[in-house]
């Protein structure tokens, strides 16, 4: 009975974890829109994203090594760079990191609603959009 019991128990952690873990990774949608070379400016491109984070997704702490505009377009998100303040941003409002900055903080204010917003980088070409940082 006590070996039953144990089993089972293990299985439901094993069943939990499993399916928080498959929210965690379902938790951010990113989608390339556009992106440009800037003869201009020698070596660096324009990139569009959009950003969906679902309810309660949030992002790893990350660089971009680039300049990183927001501007949000549905629900509320969370932003926050190393030294900074928590921002809260609502749709039609907008963010900027810069390329040095350690963004901390960066997840839906939600854990019901879903939030979406657009991000243009202005990065070295080829760079990747995110590194993340330990």
């Amino acid at each position: 009975m006590k070996s039953a019991l144990l089993s089972l128990c293990v299985s439901s952690a094993v069943c939990l974890l499993s399916s928080t873990l498959a929210v965690a990774a379902d938790a951010v949608t990113v989608k390339s829109l556009m992106k440009k070379d800037l003869p201009d400016y020698a070596g660096k491109e324009g990139l569009m994203i959009s950003v969906e984070y679902a309810p309660g997704g949030s992002d790893p702490i990350h660089t971009h090594d680039a300049h990183a505009f927001v501007y949000v377009l549905e629900g509320s998100i969370v932003m926050q760079v190393k030294g900074g303040e928590e921002v809260k941003l609502s749709p039609g409002e907008t963010w900027y990191e810069g390329p040095t900055d350690v963004h901390t903080v960066g997840r839906n204010a939600s854990t019901s609603e879903p939030a979406k917003f657009i991000v243009v980088l202005l990065k070295n070409k080829g760079a990747p959009v995110l590194t993340p940082v330990q």
